[in-house]
């Protein structure tokens, strides 16, 4: 089974999240946050802090990411991690696979004609709020 990782990265007030255009298949042209595969024999954890630099420029040092939730798709023999974090300061971010950008939290989340993932970025979003596991 495959292992996939999405990473919900806030910067330090809270008040937006770091997210990608598609520039390719799934989801081409839809808002997305960032992620990617788990290698095997791969934790994880280093799987998450890997794409997330590979993908952004943000270093392990610069955030701390909690498992917050995973989602197992049996039919297409695949799994997704889900991490967030919040950063511990400024940062540059840059990659080349995705345009990146920083949302503002007050977008319809669910909305499928924007944002990718049939909903899911909007639950993701409400577990984290009520989770609590941003808060300092």
């Amino acid at each position: 089974m495959q292992g996939y990782n999405v990473l919900m990265i806030y910067n330090r007030n809270k008040d937006r999240l770091l997210m990608c255009k598609r520039l390719k298949d799934p989801y081409k042209g839809l808002n997305n946050l960032v992620g990617g595969k788990i290698e095997p024999g791969e934790s994880g954890i280093d799987a998450a802090y890997r794409e997330l630099f590979e993908e952004t420029g943000i270093r392990r040092e610069q955030i701390a990411l909690r498992h917050l939730m995973d989602f197992k798709y049996y039919y297409q023999d695949c799994y997704v991690e889900v991490y967030a974090g919040k950063l511990r300061g400024e940062a540059e971010i840059a990659g080349d696979e995705n345009e990146l950008y920083w949302s503002g939290l007050e977008h319809d989340f669910f909305d499928m004609a924007l944002f990718a993932g049939e909903g899911n970025i909007g639950h993701m979003i409400e577990q984290a709020n009520m989770s609590g596991v941003l808060d300092d």
